[in-house]
């Protein structure tokens, strides 16, 4: 795959918050769910694979692999998963889970997709998101992908505002804290960064420990967006609060590392990502990588190099950041 192609895949999977530091698929299967959750890649694919192994029909288990093609980016995979998912969908008893992983596959091939091959891929994803939306209302990870496709693709494929703001209206019956969380994907959408900050900061997930994880990866993603926006200041600002507010978990500390080196203040970025490696999901996010590109900000060749040979060494990197380690690397001799 060439890297442009690379890049729009990888791309939209962070736009989708499909990477594994940041999916939280609800699988009926502890296991499934707890590795998904600490962004496991290695041991979940491992898991994945006996499970279809043993029984070929695992609809479980191939949505895993799913998540697992997403958060990589690579082409054969996606086309792999996306296979095994129509034989999922296609079963007399189609669960939401399999048709939101393949309605989102279905849109990462798009954009890798030819002019004449994007709108059928582009109409099979809305579609797969849509009966995932159907078949468990309360699957907010479909709902929240839709709601991307809406804004994302132009209305020749199904897209456009009007939709997603329907589809915010009707989620707001539901649940109305997932209403929140939409409305404030949309503002981000549209660079009202004020608008959603206010929206997340009134979600009240209590108890809730699936809308509070849903809560940090809200928060995360417009962290994300802010700092794709170059909007550093803000990003930093978001980051901090997903540190206070989910002390227990990598994400914080990750992405107000990401900020710090971005301004210039490397010794700080370093000590939060060695920090950041001991909490709650770290697995999920390529630390050894920031680290790499902190170390050289800081000037530090022979700290930067051990770091990005450790992450060249991961069999779960992903392959946007594998392709400029390597790079960057090869610069250092």
């Amino acid at each position: 795959m060439t890297t442009k192609k690379t890049h729009r895949i990888t791309a939209l999977a962070a736009l989708l918050g499909l990477a594994m530091g940041t999916a939280h698929a609800q699988f009926k299967d502890a296991q499934l769910q707890a590795l998904v959750d600490s962004g496991k890649t290695i041991e979940l694919e491992r898991v994945a694979q006996a499970r279809l192994s043993a029984k070929a029909d695992d609809a479980e288990a191939a949505a895993a692999l799913g998540i697992i093609a997403m958060g990589s980016g690579e082409e054969k995979k996606i086309d792999a998963a996306a296979s095994r998912l129509e034989h999922c969908t296609g079963k007399q008893s189609p669960t939401a889970l399999c048709h939101y992983v393949l309605g989102s596959l279905s849109g990462m091939q798009a954009m890798n997709a030819s002019v004449f091959r994007m709108p059928t891929l582009a109409g099979k994803s809305r579609d797969n998101l849509r009966r995932a939306v159907e078949l468990d209302p309360q699957l907010y990870e479909a709902r929240e992908s839709l709601l991307q496709y809406y804004v994302m693709a132009p209305g020749i494929v199904g897209g456009g505002a009007d939709k997603a703001q329907a589809l915010i209206a009707e989620s707001e019956k539901i649940n109305a804290e997932h209403g929140k969380l939409l409305r404030a994907k949309m503002a981000s959408a549209e660079k009202q960064w004020a608008v959603a900050e206010r929206e997340l900061a009134a979600v009240k997930p209590g108890e809730n420990k699936e809308l509070r994880a849903t809560l940090r990866k809200s928060w995360s993603q417009l962290g994300a967006s802010q700092m794709a926006a170059k909007q550093h200041d803000a990003a930093k600002g978001v980051f901090e609060r997903v540190q206070r507010d989910f002390p227990e978990h990598a994400a914080g500390s990750y992405g107000l590392a990401r900020v710090l080196t971005e301004l210039n203040k490397p010794d700080e970025a370093v000590a939060l990502l060695e920090r950041a490696r001991s909490l709650e999901g770290s697995a999920g996010y390529p630390i050894d990588y920031r680290l790499g590109l902190a170390w050289l900000a800081k000037g530090d060749k022979a700290q930067a190099k051990a770091a990005l040979q450790r992450y060249v060494g991961d069999k779960g990197a992903n392959l946007r950041n594998l392709e400029d380690a390597r790079k960057r690397l090869a610069e250092l001799g």
